[in-house]
């Protein structure tokens, strides 16, 4: 990609997020004095400026192929910008506080491509990791994520003893007849009611009888079936008269 002093003086002013942004001393490259500028990293391009206000940058350094280290010299939280090569500059910086020096040694550090290259090679390790299996399981086996199944928090039952269910259930009256699933556990039978079979499994309480309609309560039901269609039509009769001369005495206020 080309650059000129006009694009990187737009990057440097526009509207996009930057990394890191504060002021710094700067320490001169002829002269040993150290100068307040406002710096602006985005991605691995650190910009200065004379104010904050500035609209064209005083200079730019690329982060590629250097280190960040703290130096001991004269002003207090001083760190430096190192360049390998025998002739090549190092930028020696100063922050006003001890955490801002350790923000700006941990952003300018993660800068380069170098590093984000690192992450991505890391990262694409634990993936692969991830995709063999959970660690500490068996070492060359790969296993697809989908085929990896939970375990039962109780303990295992063959399917030999798990009970056999009827496709059916027997009923009686509509509805299910009280513990005659085979293989079921049996409550204990407590009242005399109960007995034993001929092979001495215990045998569930009588069922009680049918409970079987009055004649006087058939009489009853048998003349409400045979009066119900006539209560109806009288019902329906009444309510559609009153419906219509509802209807009509609207129709009049309407004229």
């Amino acid at each position: 990609m080309k650059l000129n002093e006009r694009s990187l003086a737009f990057y440097a002013t526009c509207d996009s997020p930057a990394d890191n942004a504060g002021f710094l001393y700067k320490r001169g490259e002829r002269h040993t004095a150290y100068h307040r500028r406002w710096f602006v990293l985005k991605g691995n391009m650190l910009f200065y400026f004379e104010e904050r206000e500035s609209r064209e940058p005083v200079g730019v350094i690329v982060l590629e192929g250097c280190t960040v280290e703290l130096c001991d010299s004269a002003e207090e939280f001083t760190f430096a910008i190192r360049f390998g090569g025998a002739k090549s500059r190092t930028y020696v910086l100063a922050a006003e506080s001890q955490a801002a020096m350790e923000s700006w040694v941990k952003s300018l550090s993660r800068a380069s491509f170098d590093y984000m290259r690192l992450v991505v090679r890391e990262l694409e390790k634990q993936l692969e990791e991830m995709r063999r299996g959970p660690a500490g399981g068996c070492g060359g086996c790969q296993q697809s994520p989908g085929s990896w199944k939970p375990k039962p928090a109780g303990p295992e039952r063959s399917p030999e003893q798990l009970p056999a269910l009827p496709a059916i259930v027997p009923k009686e009256n509509g509805c299910a007849v009280w513990n005659n699933v085979p293989g079921a556990d049996r409550l204990p039978v407590t009242s005399g009611c109960g007995g034993h079979d001929s092979e001495g499994n215990l045998r569930p309480p009588p069922l009680p009888p049918r409970r079987r309609a009055s004649s006087s309560e058939a009489g009853s039901a048998g003349a409400a079936a045979a009066e119900s269609p006539s209560t109806f039509c009288r019902l329906h009769e009444r309510y559609g008269q009153e419906v219509a001369r509802l209807q009509q005495d609207w129709l009049e206020r309407r004229r």
